[in-house]
């Protein structure tokens, strides 16, 4: 998938080696609200509309590659009835809240749980937000470690570092071909890894400052009570995840030795989420980009309007 000024397209290789692509207009939210582009609220808008659009593109995706689909289940068949809405939507929104609740659970609620024990033991705000940073981002490099063994996701991940040398090769004004493209790169400093794991620990500063902070102006210590804590987590997640837009932003369009030293380990964590990809995965990601840049190529297209490209063309190049 490449996000280009007006619009997001998609290509997927078919078993058979085509490439089917799609192109959808996109207009951000920003231009449609203007306080959504401010600095500290873009970030956290950008966060729940990426979300929603990652489902949106997995189903598509799914669709587009022409492998049966898996069925529906008794309940969201049912749910679907009783929503008028189609099955296709009904599926995406139960995933979006699964993955939504297994979130939460996983970095919220179980890197919390040793809180009110921390407390009554007699550590700081500042070791228990430590600690609980330390866990939080522990899970987040297993879990990436454990599903990057699986060999779908192994492949995927492939895909992903392509996306990476393509956006290279572009920002670098070269032709957009798989040999240029794998001369750079797989680790790019505007990853959304790169985005979790500086979100991770500045909430570990973020949530230290404010639990100082209300300790300070009410007397109340959020780590002695476990609810009280996770719901402030909660509520303060829009601040952390602004914030840490605005220093991804920052780290990624600097070359000073600091940035470069501060960015150095979102991009170490790109090392799980990213492999090395072949020359053919470079093609579905020079696709993808061509059609977002440039619209859709010419050649035969389906029902749902993608376009059937039997062979890789390079696209046009002007310096």
């Amino acid at each position: 998938m490449m996000k280009g000024p007006q619009a997001i397209a998609i290509a997927v290789r078919r078993p058979n080696g085509d490439i089917v692509v799609q192109r959808t207009p996109y207009e951000p939210l920003s231009k449609k609200h203007p306080w959504m582009g401010k600095p500290f609220i873009r970030g956290a808008v950008s966060f729940i509309t990426m979300l929603g659009q990652g489902m949106k593109v997995l189903d598509e995706s799914s669709r587009m590659l022409g492998t049966a689909d898996e069925e529906p289940t008794k309940f969201e068949l049912w749910l679907a009835k009783k929503l008028g809405k189609g099955v296709d939507k009904v599926v995406m929104g139960v995933a979006i809240v699964l993955a939504v609740v297994m979130s939460l659970g996983l970095f919220v609620l179980l890197p919390n749980l040793p809180t009110r024990w921390l407390h009554d033991a007699g550590w700081s705000p500042l070791g228990i937000n430590l600690l609980s940073g330390l866990i939080r981002t522990a899970l987040l490099i297993t879990y990436i470690w454990a599903v990057g063994k699986v060999p779908d996701m192994r492949r995927t991940f492939q895909y992903h570092g392509s996306e990476h040398k393509t956006v290279y090769c572009h920002e670098a004004s070269l032709p957009l071909t798989p040999k240029n493209a794998q001369t750079f790169s797989r680790l790019h400093p505007r990853c959304g890894t790169s985005f979790l794991l500086i979100t991770f620990i500045l909430s570990i500063l973020l949530y230290t400052t404010i639990d100082y902070i209300i300790l300070a102006l009410t007397g109340f210590d959020l780590s002695s009570n476990y609810l009280i804590k996770v719901l402030s987590r909660l509520i303060l997640l829009p601040l952390v995840t602004g914030v840490s837009y605005e220093v991804l932003k920052g780290l990624a369009h600097s070359e000073t030795p600091v940035c470069r030293t501060l960015r150095w380990p979102g991009l170490q964590l790109q090392r799980l989420t990213t492999r090395e990809p072949d020359d053919s995965m470079c093609e579905v990601a020079i696709t993808s980009m061509d059609a977002a840049l440039n619209g859709l190529p010419e050649g035969e297209k389906t029902p749902e309007g993608w376009v059937i490209l039997h062979e890789f063309r390079e696209p046009a190049f002007s310096a």
